[in-house]
């Protein structure tokens, strides 16, 4: 019987299997921020134990810090607190860290990636559960809590039991104005947030592999809303083109052995699945979510479900949902008032996913009674926005471009979505209060944010795209 992807990667990476038990199971990376490595650091310091292997640990600071002014000191205090100690924890540990001020700064899911530390066969974890963006480079990677975060820091190991295995296959072409965030809400909508769960996810399918390397991290990133442990898409020359002359990707002929190696990290032919599933591309649209889980999502021109055409056991859940958003089942999402934008997160905030928005409002201006937020993923991402003279476009259109960090995906920071306001979000999650508290969350994609923040409502981007072929976008930005 042949091996998936996944099955080759875990058995390269099993120290021991204990009996009945789950395996010891070796980390290759082990990325760290400021929220949930503190208390693992104390446990470290007050048993007397080092960091085991402090080059395998890359460290940022990312989900607590402002976007505006970082070159100040951080107003809230919690947040103050929890860098500084991120910084005092790194240097007695001798991590690398790259805090603010660094020009490798920016969300954990955004630098290991653009850096070339993220490289495919490996196992990638961190205290956060959007480890699963790394899966995309064809790695197991997935988040850890908080003593587990311990556990590698002290011994470079974990204890992990081997989930099920799904694939999930998407395969046509896509359509005009559906990017990859589109793909990943379409495919939560029909499997739900608790589909995948159990499940090492496995994308593949020809939609899968035309899609660049920033498309396949939003939808890998996103393989934990589902449920699942990780996701993950087998490696290609997309991959290994990505890669190449990055900082720390292989070099010279380390990278010929290195691509060598990777070439041979996919799932057999006869590799074995306990669940597969297969959707049509050209059947989706532009999504967005109406409810309070990322599943409960809709095509742009759909009406909101109502309590006669879902199963029994989601019915509570519906109109629990729908009364805390303002929304009433059976009506369009299409034409529903928005006051804030937000383009960024682990999700969608890469150069391409802000060349994407710049192409599509030049040349236009938002909203007046809509507030705009542009969170690049990096400093590199910045600089490089910077660089283009995407942050002119911005800045005509009325956006405000911001400083590298989680921002308002989370309410953890001075990013907040004040209560009752609407907000289309580029993010991952719209759980009740996840952007601030009584915040009301719209997940899309960045186009369909883009066009939100144009006309301050809901709107279908296709209609104010101009004609392309199908399967065909502009994601390039070039100056005028």
């Amino acid at each position: 019987m042949g091996k998936t992807l996944f099955e080759k990667i875990w058995e390269k990476h099993i120290v021991k299997t204990i009996d009945h038990g789950p395996s010891v199971l070796y980390v290759d990376k082990h990325f760290i921020h400021e929220v949930t490595s503190p208390q693992a650091f104390t446990g470290l310091n007050n048993r007397g134990i080092k960091v085991l292997r402090p080059k395998q640990v890359v460290a940022t600071a990312d989900h607590n810090v402002p976007t505006l002014n970082q070159h100040l000191p951080i107003k809230e205090e919690l947040s103050r607190l929890q860098v500084e100690a991120l910084i005092k924890n790194c240097a007695e540990h001798d991590i690398e860290l790259y805090g603010l001020g660094h020009q490798y700064q920016g969300i954990v899911h955004v630098i290991g990636p653009e850096l070339g530390i993220t490289q495919p066969g490996m196992t990638i974890v961190c205290g956060d559960s959007h480890t699963s963006t790394h899966g995309a480079f064809g790695a197991i990677a997935f988040g850890i809590g908080t003593s587990e975060v311990e556990m590698v820091m002290a011994t470079q190991c974990l204890l992990q039991s081997k989930p099920k295995m799904m694939r999930i296959n998407v395969d046509g072409v896509l359509n005009k104005g559906v990017v990859s965030k589109d793909i990943v809400l379409y495919i939560l909508s029909k499997i739900t947030a608790s589909g995948a769960t159990g499940y090492a996810v496995e994308f593949a399918g020809s939609a899968i592999r035309s899609l660049s390397m920033e498309a396949r991290m939003t939808i890998c990133n996103m393989s934990i809303e589902m449920g699942g442990r990780c996701g993950l898409i087998a490696p290609d020359e997309t991959t290994f083109d990505y890669i190449k002359g990055r900082e720390f990707a292989p070099k010279a002929n380390e990278w010929e052995k290195k691509k060598t190696e990777w070439s041979t990290l996919f799932s057999d032919g006869n590799a074995k699945f306990d669940n597969e599933i297969f959707i049509n591309a050209e059947e989706i649209e532009p999504m967005i979510t109406y409810g309070t889980n990322p599943g409960m999502g809709i095509g742009i021109t759909k009406n909101i479900p109502t309590t006669k055409t879902i199963n029994d056991n989601d019915r509570s859940g519906l109109s629990k949902s729908l009364a805390y958003m303002g929304l009433e089942q059976g009506h369009a999402i299409k034409g529903q008032k928005i006051d804030y934008v937000f383009i960024g997160s682990c999700t969608n905030s890469r150069i391409e996913d802000l060349r994407m928005v710049a192409s599509f409002v030049k040349g236009k201006k938002k909203a007046a009674d809509v507030e705009v937020w542009i969170v690049p993923g990096s400093k590199l991402v910045e600089a490089q926005a910077i660089a283009e003279g995407i942050d002119k476009v911005f800045e005509e259109a009325g956006f405000m471009l911001r400083q590298p960090g989680c921002s308002a995906c989370l309410g953890m920071n001075e990013d907040k979505i004040p209560a009752g306001k609407y907000c289309i979000s580029t993010s991952n999650r719209n759980f009740e209060g996840r952007q601030g508290a009584g915040a009301r969350t719209l997940l899309a994609s960045p186009l369909t944010a883009a066009a939100a923040a144009i006309t301050g409502v809901v709107t279908d981007v296709r209609e104010m795209l101009p004609p392309t072929p199908k399967g065909e976008l502009a994601t390039t930005f070039t100056e005028a």
